[in-house]
């Protein structure tokens, strides 16, 4: 069902407008800043999976930014590698984002590379609530020009995967067989497309 899903229709490009902050603007702020000010050269992002560090990630990956992703399940040899990256960066400074699954003194990284995180702006990244999602849904929904019943997204919330990314793809996915079908968005509908 999510492979079909997701070959109907591809998410779209993530960038920072896109991003559902949620409880996340100061976070969303910070990163709008980085990318476009001198002011700080390190950028640490952490939170559970779902929370919206790979959409960031690549949001950002199109700036002159290097990316790190998922230190926390790096071995002792590639976090030495990312230790002497940092260094690198200090000297000519450029900028890194770096993300993983938890606060950097509780990952059990290197000592060195843990307090490096630390050196520059540290964010908890919340995940959305359902509420929140909900309306994220909704909203897209709306810009999209999609007439949809709130009970097609509480059947979604409830169904299906609750990630905002695959709830995304699974409403362009039903627009789409809505309008190939010549048949308005409803449960049937969304479960003829799923089933």
């Amino acid at each position: 069902m999510d492979q079909l899903l997701l070959n109907i229709h591809p998410p779209a490009e993530k960038s920072l407008q896109n991003f559902v902050a949620g409880n996340n603007h100061e976070c969303l702020e910070a990163l709008n800043n980085f990318v476009h000010s001198d002011n700080n050269q390190f950028i640490y992002l952490w939170g559970e999976k779902g929370s919206g560090k790979s959409h960031l990630s690549q949001a950002l990956s199109t700036q002159d930014i290097t990316i790190i992703e998922d230190v926390d399940t790096f071995d002792e040899d590639r976090q030495i590698e990312t230790f002497y990256l940092f260094n690198q960066h200090i000297a000519s400074h450029t900028k890194m984002l770096l993300t993983g699954s938890n606060a950097p003194a509780h990952m059990g990284l290197r000592d060195d590379l843990s307090s490096r995180l630390s050196w520059g702006l540290v964010y908890q990244l919340k995940g959305l609530t359902d509420i929140e999602k909900m309306l994220a849904l909704e909203h897209y929904a709306k810009e999209k020009g999609m007439s949809l019943n709130l009970n097609v997204l509480a059947y979604c919330m409830k169904h299906l995967k609750r990630d905002l990314p695959s709830l995304i793809s699974t409403l362009d996915a039903l627009d789409e067989w809505s309008l190939k079908t010549k048949r308005p968005i409803s449960i049937p509908l969304l479960k003829q497309l799923i089933g």
